[in-house]
Order: structure tokens, then sequence, then C-alpha cells
């Protein structure tokens, strides 16, 4: 399975997942399906950071798609929450960080350790100094981690294994449901490294908050 195709099926699981949680959240199986995206997603940030020649530029591409869907989250349905586009956005922050420790000097190790450091005090102690709000980063911080931790397994066997690990950090850290994310695995193993053809560049960005206005739009009117 081409990552392009890979892709494809998490964007359908995430849409199942949030079609079902504005309009049918009495049915489970619609929150079960959408496990499924997330560890594709994150296992695609971790290869597109090894591939890309411009981090920047693809750091800059995540934010701004993440500052988008926030403007959604606040304005449609007055929300603090931090949607998975802004945890994709730390982990390619930590990993740019980590990609500048392996070339330079020590001194990009210890701004790793800060951004590690960082990261954990976004998603898991600033909701403390927020109270009354639904601050939260999604997946937390192990969510930021998955795609880190797949970007520093050196082989298939490594990246499948340790996506493992941190799947299963998140069912102890965010509730029995993220064990049906497991089922990504033999999915992930069939990745055959190549991209495939797209749907165009920019439609994974331009997707993921058009979708959310839709589905927000159409609760409303129904």
């Amino acid at each position: 399975m081409s990552g392009t195709l890979l892709k494809f099926l998490a964007l359908v699981c995430m849409t199942v997942d949030h079609v079902g949680m504005v309009f049918f959240p009495e049915y489970i199986v619609f929150r079960q399906i959408g496990r499924l995206a997330f560890p594709i997603f994150a296992y695609m940030i971790a290869e597109g950071c090894h591939h890309t020649h411009r981090m920047g530029s693809y750091l800059g591409k995540m934010v701004l798609a993440g500052a988008v869907c926030q403007v959604v989250y606040y304005f449609f349905m007055d929300s603090l929450y931090q949607c998975v586009l802004v945890t994709f956005s730390l982990a390619i922050a930590l990993i740019w960080l980590l990609k500048k420790a392996r070339e330079g000097s020590g001194f990009w190790y210890f701004l790793s350790l800060c951004g590690i450091g960082a990261v954990y005090f976004v998603t898991e102690r600033l909701a403390a100094y927020l109270p009354g709000t639904d601050y939260a980063v999604d997946y937390g911080f192990f969510g930021v981690m998955l795609p880190v931790a797949v970007y520093l397994g050196r082989t298939k066997g490594e990246k499948l294994a340790l996506t493992a690990i941190v799947l299963l950090a998140l069912v102890m850290t965010t509730g029995a449901i993220q064990m049906y994310a497991l089922l990504t695995i033999p999915l992930l193993a069939l990745y055959n490294g190549k991209r495939g053809k797209g749907l165009g560049k920019y439609f994974f960005y331009v997707y993921y908050p058009l979708h959310l206005v839709v589905i927000q739009v159409v609760a409303y009117f129904v």
C-alpha cells in the first residue's frame, strides 16, 4: 500500500469518527472506526519528515492548517480544544530539533530536551492554568511523541514496534477505546515506502478544516 492510499483510508476513518461524534454519539462503532486514523497519519508524518528537504515549509503548512482548524473550533464550537494538526505541528517541530541534533552539536540535543519538556507542559500541564475551559491537546503527550518515535526507528520493524509501544501508552493514558488503534499495525506493515499518486499536494491540508466546517454547518441546520 502506498502512503497516499493509507492516508486516504485514514481520512475516511477520521470522517466517520467526526460524523459519529456530532450526529450519532450513542453509537460507539463510529469512534472505534475513527481510532484507525491517527496512527496512520502519525506514521506518514514521520515518513514525510524523513523525505522532505524543507522542514520549515513542512512545519509551516501544518501550523497554518492547524490555525485554520482552531478558528473553526473557537467560533463554531466555542472551544479551546487543540486539534490533531496542533499535535502534529508539535511533533514536526520536535523532529526538526532532533534532525538538527543529529547533524550538529550537543547544543541541539539540549534544545531537543527543552522541546520535549515544553511539549509535556503544553499537553499535560497547561490545562491546569486554564480552569473553566475545555483546553487539551488532541491525543496528549504520547500523541505528539508517536510521529517522533516512528521517525527514530531505523527499520520498518523498529517503526512498527515503536508505534505499538506508544499506542499502548495512549491506551493507558487516554482510555481503552484507543486499543482499536492497534488494528493499524497490520495495515502499516503493508506500507511499501512509496508516496503513490495523490489527489493534489494540499488536499489533506485543505480537507481537514473543510470537513469540520461542513459537519458543523449541517449540524446547525439539522
